[in-house]
């Protein structure tokens, strides 16, 4: 696989994507999803200590620093009828969307 987004990958994704896009605003776009990627390769490419935990920020977390993280609980609505009745179309309780026309993929 190449490293970078050829033009007709590009096309085939934003026809995926039912997006509309103009010349200029599709070249910008490839362009800047190309420059994505090379940072991804650069940052990939940084060789990093094995014994050095995994985090999702590089700031270690501590209690003196941070507050205790919230137990996450699930509440449910008092009234899901009145989420369902905003919907433009409902049916028998859940929501309907319109279809949505499928292309195999190759």
């Amino acid at each position: 696989m190449s490293n970078l987004i050829d033009r007709e990958t590009f096309d085939h994704l934003v026809g995926l994507a039912a997006l509309e896009l103009d010349q200029n605003q599709a070249e910008y776009l490839l362009r800047e999803l190309n420059n994505q990627l090379k940072a991804i390769r650069e940052l990939t490419a940084i060789p990093l200590d094995e014994t050095v935990p995994a985090s999702l920020h590089g700031i270690p977390y501590t209690t003196a620093t941070s507050t205790e993280p919230r137990e996450d609980t699930w509440l449910p609505h008092p009234n899901p009828a009145e989420i369902i009745a905003q919907a433009p179309e409902t049916r028998e309780g859940y929501i309907v969307v319109p279809d949505i026309p499928h292309t195999t993929l190759e």
